[in-house]
């Protein structure tokens, strides 16, 4: 299955920078999208913006391209935004936090441009105002949502030691980890367990990276008792995988479905990168509704389908996506996710932390998240 879906994904890719997929050569690229850092198959946000570009590209006969930056700076991104508005891009996708600024300046050098920037709000270098243009769509995940869905799926499956590691301690990451404290939490107070039953280990790796230094961090809480670690930080999930494959326990993904990674992967606390992308091409193409987008910050959560778990295997109909659970099934999944779409559960996604870093204390998670199952030790 992983090797059908890289020659798939390897063919479209090369399709799609030759002509296009589904357009002319000669015309150039309509819809674009600039990858971050990370490459077009980082099984994150570059693919899976980039999936949901090609997916509507194609049924609707519009050519589509993406750019990498030459750096990894506000410059490189800007640089690459202009190369694709050259190369005739009247709608730039912009996958990540990091386009924050670049877009702040491409949305008032391209005013007839529109820009559909995931996971961030366009502002100046230096502040935090956020300035958003008519020609800029905002789009934000509830991530608290999906990391409730992980902590709560963890405990219910029978793990009692588990683990965090996030990226930078950004207000993705960090809604990420606050939901998956509380599912662990809700998870523990339904089984009736007594307090101080769950420990998690909380950690903040202080980058995205794939590295040693990621590995053996998570190797050391495996090797602690840890039985599961959330990771939440891009590429440092890879260095998770490894030392969990060679320790035997086990990890949960997070923005896309990460189970075709590794055996490791249990499951994965996704956003609907792909379906977003579809969402607002939508509205600019076929349902003349671009200004339910412009201009503002949209939030997508589980009300709107926009994220979860993953309830299918790609390319098998007949397989069963929990299947690397122990016992939690689609059925005590349907009904976890129907407490979120009812609003009975109300999860926290932000909380007062004094270290300017967005690092919280033990203390913090604890007081702020309202544990008393579970238990938290911050490195």
């Amino acid at each position: 299955m992983k090797k059908i879906l890289a020659i798939v994904l390897a063919l479209t890719f090369v399709c799609t920078m030759l002509v296009g997929c589904g357009g002319t050569a000669g015309g150039g690229f309509e819809i674009a999208l600039i990858t971050d850092k990370g490459n077009i198959d980082d099984k994150s946000f570059n693919q899976g913006s980039w999936e949901g570009v090609v997916e509507f590209a194609r049924e609707n006969n519009i050519t589509h391209k993406y750019y990498k930056p030459e750096e990894d700076s506000d410059a490189g991104y800007l640089a690459a935004i202009d190369l694709a508005v050259t190369g005739g891009a009247k709608v730039v996708v912009t996958p990540g936090y990091l386009f924050e600024v670049p877009v702040y300046e491409a949305q008032t050098k391209y005013p007839d441009v529109k820009f559909i920037l995931l996971d961030g709000e366009p502002h100046a270098a230096g502040s935090f105002d956020i300035d958003s243009k008519e020609n800029v769509a905002s789009i934000k995940y509830s991530e608290e949502e999906p990391g409730y869905l992980a902590g709560y799926a963890a405990v219910a499956d029978g793990y009692k030691k588990l683990g965090f590691m996030g990226g930078m301690a950004v207000p993705a990451v960090q809604a990420y980890g606050y939901g998956y404290l509380q599912g662990a939490e809700a998870a523990a107070t339904k089984l009736g367990l007594e307090d101080g039953s769950i420990s998690v280990i909380y950690h903040y790796t202080g980058d995205f990276a794939e590295t040693d230094t990621n590995k053996a961090t998570a190797k050391t809480m495996y090797q602690e008792g840890t039985e599961v670690i959330f990771a939440c930080g891009g590429s440092v999930g890879k260095s998770v995988m490894a030392a969990a494959t060679e320790a035997g326990k086990k990890v949960i993904g997070v923005d896309t479905d990460q189970r075709y990674d590794s055996e490791t992967v249990i499951t994965s606390a996704m956003k609907s990168l792909g379906g977003s992308v579809k969402q607002v091409l939508e509205a600019i193409y076929k349902n003349n509704n671009w200004s339910a987008y412009a201009g503002k910050t949209t939030y997508l959560n589980a009300s709107n389908n926009s994220i979860g778990l993953p309830t299918v295997v790609i390319g098998d109909e007949k397989a069963d996506a929990f299947d690397r659970f122990k016992t939690f099934k689609k059925a005590d999944y349907d009904a976890l996710y129907k407490s979120l779409t009812d609003g009975s559960v109300k999860i926290i996604r932000s909380i007062n932390v004094a270290d300017p870093t967005g690092v919280a204390t033990a203390d913090e998670l604890v007081s702020s998240l309202n544990l008393k199952k579970v238990t938290v030790t911050v490195r």
